[in-house]
Parts: C-alpha cells; sequence; structure tokens
C-alpha cells in the first residue's frame, strides 16, 4: 500500500508537468512527467518547478526533494519546439530563465538538500539540474551529457562554472566542446555521480528514498546549516572566511535551539531523538 498523503501547514503546488508524491515521512518526491516528450521541460514547467522547490523550502514538515523522471529519460533539456517557435515566430508566450535556473535546480541555492535520481538520459538542461543537486544516483543506464554545442547554443542554465568545480577543467571542457555522452559508471568516476544503482528506474528512486529516510532522521536544523556550510565552499569562499561565516550566521540561529537541546539530551538518555520541524 502506498504511503498516505501527509497533512501540510502551506498549500502544495498545483503541477501539471510533474507529479508530487511523499515516499517516506518528511520527503517530497518530484516526477518530472512529459515521457512522450523524454521530460523536457518548457517556460510553464520551469516556473511550476520553481513553485515546487520554493514549497520544500517553506513547508516545516518536509526535510528533503528527491527529483527523478518518468519513463527512459530523467530530462533530456529544453523544449526545443518551443524554442524553435520562438525563435521562428517571436512568440511572446516563452518565459525567460527563472532565477534558480533550469527547472529551478540548475542555480538554486535554497536551504534543503534535493538528491536526483537519474533513472536515464541526463542531457543540456537536465544535465545542468543534476551538476547542482546535492547529491546524485543513477542507473546503470543513465547518460549525462552537454550537447549545447551540437544545436548552436551554450549551457547557460549554470552548469559550467559549477562542472569545473566538481570535474576539473580538462574534463569540463571535453564535456562542454564535445558534446559527448557519459555512461553512468564513467560519470561516477568524474565525481558527477555520488553511487551507481543496479536495477531499472524504479531501483534507483528505491535507493534515493533509503538515502533520504537516513538524511531526514537526522536534526533538520543541523542539516540545513551543515548544506550551508558545504556550499559556501562550492560558491568560492576561503575555507576560513566560510567557517566565520557559518558561526556568525545560520549557527547563531540554531545554537541553544530546540533540536540541538534534544539531540544532546537523546544521547546522555540513550534514546532516539524526537526532532521538531526545522524553524530556521
Amino acid at each position: 500500500m502506498p504511503p498516505s498523503i501527509p497533512t501540510f501547514s502551506t498549500v502544495p503546488p498545483s503541477t501539471s508537468f510533474s507529479k508530487l508524491s511523499f515516499p517516506a515521512p518528511h520527503v517530497l518526491l518530484v516526477t518530472l512527467s512529459r515521457p512522450k516528450d523524454l521530460n523536457c521541460i518548457n517556460s510553464a514547467g520551469n516556473a511550476e518547478l520553481v513553485q515546487v522547490w520554493q514549497w520544500l523550502d517553506d513547508e516545516p514538515s518536509l526535510r528533503i526533494g528527491i527529483v527523478t523522471g518518468e519513463g527512459r529519460a530523467f530530462c533530456a533539456g529544453a523544449d526545443l519546439k518551443e524554442w524553435n517557435t520562438s525563435i521562428s515566430f517571436a512568440s511572446p508566450k516563452r518565459s525567460p530563465m527563472p532565477a534558480s535556473g533550469f527547472g529551478g535546480l540548475s542555480r538554486r541555492i535554497g536551504k534543503k538538500p534535493v538528491i536526483a535520481a537519474v533513472n536515464g538520459i541526463a542531457m543540456g538542461g537536465g544535465c545542468e539540474m543534476i551538476i547542482n543537486c546535492d547529491i546524485v544516483l543513477a542507473s546503470a543506464v543513465a547518460k549525462f551529457a552537454l550537447p549545447e554545442v551540437k544545436r548552436g547554443l551554450i549551457a547557460l542554465a549554470g552548469a559550467l562554472p559549477r562542472l569545473v568545480r566538481t570535474v576539473g577543467k580538462q574534463r569540463a571542457m571535453e564535456m562542454a566542446l564535445t558534446g559527448r555522452s557519459l555512461n553512468a559508471h564513467e560519470a561516477r568516476n568524474w565525481g558527477l555521480v555520488n553511487e551507481v544503482v543496479d536495477g531499472d528506474a524504479e531501483t534507483v528512486v528505491e535507493r534515493a528514498v533509503e538515502l533520504a529516510k537516513a538524511i531526514a532522521e537526522n536534526s533538520p536544523d543541523s542539516v540545513v546549516v551543515s548544506r550551508e556550510g558545504v556550499l559556501l565552499g562550492w560558491h568560492g569562499l576561503g575555507a576560513e572566511e566560510g567557517t566565520e561565516s557559518l558561526i556568525q550566521g545560520s549557527w547563531k540561529r540554531m545554537e541553544g535551539g530546540e533540536n540541538m537541546k534534544e539531540g544532546v539530551k537523546a544521547f546522555v538518555e540513550k534514546r532516539k531523538p524526537r526532532w521538531v520541524d526545522s524553524k530556521l
């Protein structure tokens, strides 16, 4: 029997191009759902996903998100049919890229972590999304590429400067300039993927849920602030500068809070902590 839909203190966004589900307590699963179009994301879908990830951050009972795709693709990038119409006919219907990037993820900072469960093709914008996700799991059949140069475009949703931090200059150049695909194991060796999961698409999502549950069992305050600390380095702050920024900022807001007190008390009493929803 599938998990029941929990009660939220905020209203979930309405979605047309993705499906929202809740496979475990405190976990949001977002399934991109345009399988006939390889889950390409159009401008309306971009706007929709921005709202979804903002809701993840705003809803106190949610602690982590997962994104995956329906069918044989994770996401094959932007809807080039929409692009073609916009270029050919100067259509006003195509909206500019949101500030948080493609799919609301490729330039997202956010507050709570997002795991990518890559079930298949992750091309163009789809690959840009996973480059900025916090953890990436991949099915053995997954493929990753930035093929924009083959279409007279460039990867402009935030991936290029982020990619070099993950895989190094030479490998980033190879991906960006050739547009070639990496298989899941090569992406794992390069550092784009945390883990390759044997099995079908359902298996990689199950593994993502397992990992999300392990994260959600930790203090929600500690998860938010620990993620922020890692991102300070990701965004270019030096080790000491980043540490001081964290101490003077988010640490001061969580220090002495309910979850910190509960974590220490539970350790002393040799029991499992009973966390409250984060107020950060």
